[in-house]
Parts: structure tokens; C-alpha cells; sequence
């Protein structure tokens, strides 16, 4: 198993951890499956009624997904096979509240899940940026999904300065990624009082306010996200190139 649960029935709060801290809780096929099937779950179980998501370790949150990870692409730049689309609340049709809890870095994939919680409680430790451009590939959905909740040019930047900067977890508050920073012993305890909160009001109010929300702005997401599988087929370079790119990466950057 890649996710470790804990539930809690007295509370109504389960616990999602990321659990392949020796990469960095890089998604792997597996956990892509396990954390569709487990957000698919949670909306028939009545006893959890808000979940927080975080990842094992203090290094990362979660770093995208595994480089190790080959997911074989149809001949056509019209079309992508993507197994990061599905592993978030949102896109398994989960309408209970989640709380991300980002313990050291979320970068690239990791967006996909940050993009489809509720609000983000961060340690202030932790860091936020997005490798695509520097390896040679389109950021299209992480961009998409964190520019419904950063300025234009704070995504803008983010997007394209690829690993020479890093956000750092002040900065992403101050900017309104992030509603809450927390030290990072005390993170855990931060995101798990505030989903204990949402857990004990009436849960169809709590439901309904998190799909009027999502509806606020569901149309140009929608729309946007449509465009992302042509952008990336057209604008990656070839899997070979983008692996030279990773390899020799420098490891200086610059956070801000």
C-alpha cells in the first residue's frame, strides 16, 4: 500500500497520508489507484465527514509523479493518458471538505491535489514550485489548477521559472495559496482541528457550500482543463530529451 488511512468515527475525520517518503511521495501507478478508489469510498462512508491529506515524512508533500513511471501515449496530439487526472477529491466526484496539510515540498503533480482541496494549512517550512518547464514540458494542468487560487502573475511566475525558484511557505500565504501556516510539529494537529470543525456541523450543509464553491468557478475550469491534453502533447519534448534535461539538472534555486 502506497496511502495510509486513519479514520477517527468519534471526530468524523480521516487522516491521508502519503506514504513513499524514500521518493519524495512521488506518485507511482499504484497510489494513483489507491487514492482514486479511496476518494471514491469516502462518499459512502457516513462516518467520515471531512478528510485531510498529507504526506509521510518531513521532506515532501508530494512531488508529482515518479519519474520511474512509463505510461505508454497514443499516437495522437489529440489525445493523453494522464493517470494524475484522477487522484483527486474532485475528479471522483467527492463533495466532503478536504485539508491539505503540506509538510516540505509540493512541486509539478503535486498540484493536482493541492488544486482540488478546500484550502491549504502549510508548515512554514515547506516550499511550492513547478519543474515541467525545465525538463522540457508543458505545465498545463498544474498551472490550470493553481491559477484558481494564486494571482495571474504569481502562477505565471511559478509556471515558468521552473526549479530555479521556490516559493517559500511565507510567501504563499501572503499570496493566498496557503490560509494558514503552522510549525512543523504542530502542522498535523493545525489541519486536523480545523477538519474536526467542518466534521461537526450538519454534514449537507457542509456539502452543499463545498459544491457552491467549486460551481463559482467549475465553467472556466472546465474549459481550461479541456485544452490541457492538446498543450501537453504538442509542447513536451520527447520522454528521452525530457530524461537527459532531469538528469542534469542544477540543484541551485533560489526561493522567494
Amino acid at each position: 500500500m502506497t496511502v495510509r488511512v486513519e479514520r477517527d468515527k468519534a471526530t468524523g475525520v480521516a487522516v491521508v497520508t502519503l506514504d513513499r517518503p524514500e521518493r519524495h511521495n512521488a506518485v507511482d501507478l499504484a497510489m494513483a489507484a489507491e487514492l482514486g478508489a479511496l476518494w471514491r469510498e469516502f462518499r459512502y462512508e457516513e462516518t467520515v465527514r471531512a478528510v485531510v491529506v498529507t504526506g509521510a515524512g518531513s521532506a515532501a508533500f508530494c512531488t508529482g509523479i515518479d519519474r520511474s513511471v512509463e505510461v505508454p501515449q497514443p499516437p495522437s496530439p489529440y489525445s493523453i493518458d494522464d493517470p494524475m487526472t484522477a487522484i483527486g477529491p474532485k475528479a471522483n466526484d467527492l463533495w466532503k471538505p478536504v485539508v491539505a496539510a503540506v509538510n516540505g515540498m509540493a512541486c509539478g503533480g503535486a498540484f493536482y491535489l493541492l488544486g482540488e482541496s478546500e484550502f491549504i494549512i502549510s508548515s512554514t517550512r515547506a516550499t511550492y514550485f513547478d519543474p515541467h518547464t525545465s525538463y522540457g514540458m508543458v505545465s498545463a494542468y498544474e498551472a490550470i489548477h493553481m491559477a484558481q487560487r494564486m494571482p495571474f502573475g504569481e502562477v505565471a511566475r511559478m509556471s515558468l521559472m521552473g526549479t530555479a525558484e521556490r516559493l517559500s511557505a511565507q510567501r504563499a500565504y501572503e499570496i493566498g495559496l496557503v490560509s494558514e501556516l503552522a510549525e512543523p510539529d504542530d502542522l498535523l494537529a493545525a489541519a486536523e482541528r480545523a477538519a474536526r470543525t467542518l466534521a461537526g456541523f450538519p454534514t449537507e450543509a457542509v456539502q452543499g457550500t463545498v459544491r457552491a464553491l467549486w460551481a463559482a468557478k467549475e465553467a472556466a475550469r472546465a474549459q481550461a482543463l479541456a485544452q490541457a491534453p492538446h498543450l501537453i502533447a504538442l509542447g513536451n519534448l520527447p520522454a528521452s530529451r525530457q530524461a537527459e534535461l532531469f538528469n542534469t539538472r542544477r540543484p541551485d534555486f533560489r526561493v522567494r
